[in-house]
């Protein structure tokens, strides 16, 4: 039962870090290559429909690691799955005070309402969020290696 809960957790949090790193890497140079205001309605919309599944998905990976490193206390790997666990919650605390209140705000923008800094606020959004997919990337490594 153990083997199962391992890899069902570590591939949650495999496509979690899969999703933030398309995010990251992929989506917001799509939206920021469109023209006009696409780009700026593109992450509006996005922040809407993340920002309502993100949250679950955090949490929910959080708790399986936390099942995960009780459930395996006396494994050799325990001490990763513990480590990996510290990384998550660090990305959950990094969402809250960091990302969520940018995003709270992008997300109920139009072209007009949007601030004069809007741009400014989304880069600084970007910055943040590629450290947090460090982090979470850092805490899905830990989650392989602990399988090993």
């Amino acid at each position: 039962m153990l083997s199962t809960l391992e890899v069902f957790t570590t591939v949650i949090v495999g496509v979690m870090v899969g999703v933030e790193f398309s995010v990251a890497f992929v989506m917001n140079r799509i939206f920021n290559a469109l023209p006009e205001d696409s780009g700026q309605l593109g992450r509006a919309h996005g922040g809407r429909m993340l920002g309502a599944v993100m949250p679950v998905w955090y949490i929910g990976s959080l708790v399986l690691v936390a099942v995960w490193a009780i459930a395996g206390w006396h494994d050799p790997g325990a001490g990763l799955v513990v480590t990996a666990g510290v990384l998550l919650i660090v990305s959950v605390i990094m969402s809250i005070l960091l990302l969520v209140p940018i995003n709270n705000r992008g997300k109920t923008w139009t072209p007009d309402n949007r601030p004069a800094d809007w741009k400014e606020q989304m880069n600084r959004w970007d910055r943040f969020h590629y450290v947090r997919v460090a982090v979470i990337i850092a805490a899905f490594a830990l989650l392989v290696a602990a399988l090993a």
